[in-house]
């Protein structure tokens, strides 16, 4: 049966598979790295990140861009990763939730049905950027999945050596500071956003949270 689409249609739909392919190629890369972290000790694992945080600055002073340096890092810590989930959740990426994490570090949308992994996937692009020394935040729609996606991640970023918060209403200042100051943050949109309209009324440094 001929296409009968519009030529645009067309056009979109054959940009769409040459950009999977891209992305598949990248994630084939990672699947190849595997071994490679599989043989590291739990201390090497975690001495990873001090590596890869050290390998980024020294890009970015080579004149390499943010995006770049971290783009450079992507295969090596997207491995790390997942060798993480292996040992410390025993929930491996599958090949597809890699090239989800690929382009959603890419700026780009993720569609993907209820069950099929989207907590897992952002651990990738998360860690991945917290590389910069700059603290991440995830935004979710509620406290509950805010708490929920902290707490059951948390062994999968600890056991890489970042730290995992997640600032809710009612919460103290301190603990609330003490979430903000991690290297990975699950929040609420809204959480985010009143904490920052609250410190920006604050009267004194010791009632901000954010930094």
């Amino acid at each position: 049966m001929a296409d009968e689409r519009p030529w645009w249609q067309k056009a979109l739909a054959f940009s769409e598979r040459r950009r999977v392919k891209v992305l598949m190629a990248r994630g084939a890369r990672i699947v190849d790295l595997e071994p490679e972290m599989q043989k590291l000790s739990d201390s090497e694992l975690a001495a990873k990140t001090a590596e890869f945080m050290q390998r980024y600055q020294n890009l970015v002073a080579d004149g390499k861009s943010p995006q770049v340096a971290l783009d450079d890092l992507l295969p090596e810590a997207y491995a790390a990763v997942r060798e993480s989930g292996v040992r410390n959740m025993g929930m491996r990426h599958f090949d597809v939730q890699m090239v989800g994490g690929i382009a959603l570090h890419e700026g780009s949308v993720a569609e993907m049905l209820t069950g099929e992994g989207k907590t897992l996937v952002a651990t990738l692009p998360l860690y991945l950027n917290a590389l910069s020394g700059n603290n991440v935040h995830l935004v979710t729609t509620n406290d509950y999945l805010a708490k929920r996606d902290a707490e059951w991640m948390r062994p999968l970023f600890e056991g890489l050596g970042m730290t995992v918060g997640s600032p809710w209403n009612q919460q103290g200042a301190k603990d609330k500071r003490d979430a903000y100051a991690c290297n990975i943050t699950y929040g609420t949109n809204s959480e985010f956003g009143f904490d920052y309209l609250r410190d920006d009324m604050a009267t004194d440094l010791t009632e901000k949270v954010q930094h």
